[in-house]
């Protein structure tokens, strides 16, 4: 016996109706839609109190049904046409406007939240009506297939409105619709009878699956990726090489990404976590004397490519790491660190685990994201203009491009650079972070590959490509060999000076053309002292993790120390005193000092082009962060005993 879960909530999502006869406008709350969750579900309110899940028969109520606005009724009421028709005739109308949604890319979300409200309202209307007429439609046909692909499309709705909007509540929600059909197995029957079928399922598993690995539930993540293992090879002894070959390729990338991710998967969430992290309003902000406005990051455009990096779908390595560094961890201050058994923010995909739905409703906004894989160009300018467009007058953007570079005219490092032996010698390295200040010192043509390497074309960003969106405030992330072509930028600003953070040049040779774990940049950027722990060969499995502990404490208090000195500091560029008070902001620049100092301690065993930049990084100078406070925190965490004995 199915049944159906309504979800109370004193916030539901509200969707907006078409134009009634009259002229007013009804809402319905999409609330009374979620009826496939697990019965232990539950949710973080609006307000104060937690809401739990109340189980009911899988007949809605009369009110329940009135709120929504039932097709089988009003139909039946005005015409004589067949509930079964009626429900295919939906279905048609359902697919229709889905495939429209579908289509439209992420970053035009105006457009598509027109499109989301009629197909989720469209969704709804059908998911009610085979509930109302369940034994009436399978007389007629009606598949059990067809209801879990109902539900497959209501999870991917919610799931695409994630990636548009980056809030939580949307990934949660495909998560539960998700959860319900693999739990009732909507899929299964007749599976290896029908290659169609067999393919839904793999389908349906790789979408879960991705929804699992962006909200870090890896038990759920291996048991999906066994059964898809499975199900694989049984389809392959069953049916013909063409009709598996698309599903073979996604195995393999998942087995590739989670090998390359479980070293350290287990240890601490990438999100910004208030019970690890300073909370935000215990930040020391920036003087109003040093900045006339205080900006937010608002938007964030996120790319990664490289030849034979990890990826799962279009999803990158590095990219997914990057998601997750600018979102809360969405339990807030309901977060329970886990045990080394568990995943990030639970301990299992258990329905008695009830924190792992609480959401905490204190939590700010997260940074809109947009995701592009090998972008062209044009793609690339289409959707960075977009966003300038829509950002408001308080907002930064924040542009993460990781890419090989195809450098030319790239001016040489003179010859003989000394080696770094004391604390004196880290300023006098050339960092890879850029500072409002100094002028173009000729033009370059190095730029970013995002296609076969070696080839120009459409393929290839230049700096010159972001020059006329300096118009706004943003934040440059650069993460690729060539990093350093990125300061012709400085000087050639149209209207806002643009705030940099550029990757070394050169890195160890043991870990810079290997994309099995990631850049070393990126991971610095996201998740430190992981990085750290790989720059010197300690794996996951090896990690003693009281030790390990103590050296986040050390970080985690360093960190935070370093944050307060540089708000305070006179010599604080304006540039990053408009940004700083941003706390995904003042994070990543907090982690990336502590790169550098620990890549300029490192790179003298190496290769001195690790620091190869042409600007100095004056936040690290007195009354700042001096060059001593900066070593000591390495050191201390270098002292450390993280690896095996």
């Amino acid at each position: 016996m199915d049944f159906c879960i309504i979800i109370l909530s004193s916030t539901p999502h509200k969707i907006n109706r078409e134009d009634k006869p009259g002229g007013g406008k009804g809402t319905y709350s999409a609330t009374v839609l979620r009826s496939l969750p697990p019965p232990t579900l539950n949710i973080a309110a609006g307000g104060t109190a937690l809401n739990h899940v109340e189980l009911y028969s899988e007949t809605p109520s009369s009110a329940e049904m009135s709120q929504l606005g039932n097709p089988a009724n009003s139909s039946s009421s005005s015409s004589s046409i067949p509930v079964s028709e009626a429900y295919w005739s939906l279905v048609d109308k359902a697919d229709r406007k889905f495939s429209k949604i579908r289509d439209l890319p992420y970053y035009e979300r105006n457009r598509y939240d027109a499109y989301f409200h009629k197909a989720f309202k469209l969704y709804s209307q059908l998911w009610k009506l085979q509930q109302e007429n369940r034994q009436k439609l399978v007389e007629a046909g009606l598949k059990r297939w067809e209801i879990g692909e109902i539900a497959s499309r209501i999870a991917q709705l919610y799931f695409g409105q994630y990636m548009r909007t980056s809030e939580a509540n949307y990934l949660s929600e495909s998560y539960v619709f998700y959860e319900a059909i693999f739990t009732r197995e909507y899929f299964k029957e007749g599976l290896l009878q029908d290659a169609s079928l067999a393919n839904r399922q793999l389908r349906f598993l790789s979408r879960f699956l991705m929804v699992c690995l962006l909200l870090n539930r890896r038990e759920m993540v291996h048991q999906l990726a066994n059964q898809l293992k499975m199900l694989l090879d049984d389809c392959k002894r069953t049916f013909q090489e063409k009709d598996v070959r698309e599903s073979k390729l996604v195995v393999q990338e998942i087995m590739k990404f989670l090998k390359a991710d479980t070293a350290f998967m287990n240890i601490r969430p990438f999100r910004y976590s208030v019970v690890l992290e300073p909370h935000p309003d215990s930040l020391t902000p920036v003087p109003p004397s040093r900045t006339k406005r205080y900006l937010r990051l608002q938007d964030a455009i996120l790319s990664s490519y490289h030849q034979n990096e990890v990826k799962f779908s279009e999803l990158t390595l590095d990219t997914f790491r990057m998601i997750q560094c600018l979102e809360w961890e969405p339990s807030g201050s309901f977060y329970r660190p886990n045990n080394r058994s568990g995943q990030n923010g639970g301990s299992g995909p258990s329905r008695s685990n009830f924190s792992q739905h609480i959401v905490d409703p204190t939590l700010p906004s997260n940074p809109r994201k947009s995701i592009l894989y090998r972008p062209s160009v044009t793609h690339f300018l289409a959707v960075l203009a977009t966003i300038c467009e829509e950002m408001p007058n308080d907002g930064v953007l924040l542009i993460y491009l990781s890419a090989s570079g195809i450098a030319k005219n790239i001016l040489s490092s003179p010859a003989g650079s000394e080696s770094i032996n004391d604390a004196e010698d880290i300023d006098k390295t050339k960092s890879p972070c850029g500072q409002v200040g100094g002028g173009v010192k000729g033009p370059s043509t190095g730029c970013l590959s995002f296609g076969v390497r070696g080839k120009g074309g459409l393929s290839c960003i230049y700096p010159s490509d972001i020059l006329p969106f300096t118009r706004r405030p943003f934040l440059l992330v650069i993460d690729s060999d060539v990093s350093e072509e990125f300061e012709t930028i400085h000087g050639s600003e149209k209207g806002e000076p643009a705030a940099m953070l550029l990757s070394p040049s050169a890195t160890s040779h043991t870990v810079a053309t290997d994309y099995r774990h990631g850049s070393l940049f990126t991971f610095f950027l996201t998740a430190p002292l992981h990085a750290f722990c790989l720059l010197f060969g300690i794996s996951g499995s090896d990690v003693e993790m009281d030790t390990f502990n103590k050296a986040e404490n050390v970080l985690s208090s360093s960190l935070s120390e370093w944050g307060q000195l540089l708000v305070t500091s006179e010599n604080l560029n304006q540039v990053w005193a408009q940004i700083l008070n941003d706390p995904f902001i003042r994070r990543l620049l907090l982690r990336f000092i502590f790169c550098r100092t620990v890549l300029a301690l490192y790179a003298p065993t190496i290769d001195s082009k690790y620091l190869r930049c042409k600007q100095q990084f004056r936040l690290l100078r007195k009354p700042g962060i001096s060059r001593k406070q900066a070593m000591k925190c390495v050191l201390k965490i270098s002292g450390k005993k993280i690896g095996p004995k």
